[in-house]
């Protein structure tokens, strides 16, 4: 062994170590090197294999990632549409506020309005709907449709009575979703054309409705209550009550 190889031994670990990466592919270096120099480039194979190894690993798994990750986004890209076309086109939430329509529905009940089903038939009596307010659009109501288009709706002596071509004498309108005790204050008629409805709030000696600011016409009526969510004690789908008319 020359001096210089009796030098190059008796230096520290790491000075071998970098001689082994720098020269591995240089056989005839490497076999002038002491069994722990052997060992030593046989290990630093090992971990440049074990590191490529670990490299397509990650590579892989970021792949992997990559992929779920797209996959993730377009789920929520899809959820967001569909939310939104559900949203903005078939159901919408609706907040009360007031006393209006109490006993049925109280001041800050949350609601799901169905904005779906007057596309393919028209309200009908009884229906709790959402609507423009006909002075102000930006602002919207609560009530119940008692009068429907082409009839006459009086409002006398504490009772509705509604007249059509099936009851051109009159009828007096039932509604069982009222108290026993309550009356409908005031008094008005009002004749409904083609597309104009007559709304009540159910809370007849405290509601702001027909009686005051006149029929609503249907192009102003949102939709439906479908069901109530909040509170939960209260939840519930709302159906439209059997009337006698």
């Amino acid at each position: 062994m020359t001096r210089s190889e009796v030098r190059f031994l008796n230096r520290p670990r790491n000075a071998i170590w970098r001689f082994c990466v720098i020269f591995a592919k240089r056989k005839n270096l490497i076999y002038n090197i002491n069994s722990e120099g052997w060992f030593l480039y046989l290990q630093i194979r090992m971990e440049i294999k074990s590191k490529k190894r670990v490299g397509k690993i990650v590579l892989g798994y970021l792949g992997s990632a990559g992929l779920f990750l797209i996959e993730i986004i377009k789920v929520a890209v899809l959820a967001g549409i569909t939310i939104g076309i559900v949203r903005y086109f078939l159901f919408k939430p609706f907040y009360v506020k007031g006393a209006s329509m109490e006993p049925n529905f109280f001041d800050k009940e949350y609601l799901i309005i169905d904005e779906i089903s007057f596309r393919f038939r028209a309200p009908g009596r009884g229906e709790v709907i959402v609507f423009k307010y006909p002075d102000n659009p930006k602002e919207f109501f609560l009530k119940r449709i008692v009068g429907l288009p082409g009839e006459t709706v009086k409002v006398a002596e504490g009772q509705i009575t509604i007249y059509n071509t099936e009851h051109p004498e009159g009828v007096v309108l039932d509604e069982p979703y009222l108290p026993m005790d309550l009356s409908t204050v005031g008094e008005r008629v009002t004749i409904l054309d083609g597309n104009q409805y007559f709304v009540l709030g159910d809370n007849r000696q405290n509601s702001y409705d027909s009686r005051r600011f006149g029929a609503v016409d249907k192009k102003l009526i949102i939709g439906r209550t479908f069901f109530r969510g909040w509170p939960f004690n209260r939840a519930e789908l709302i159906r439209q009550p059997d009337l006698n008319i």
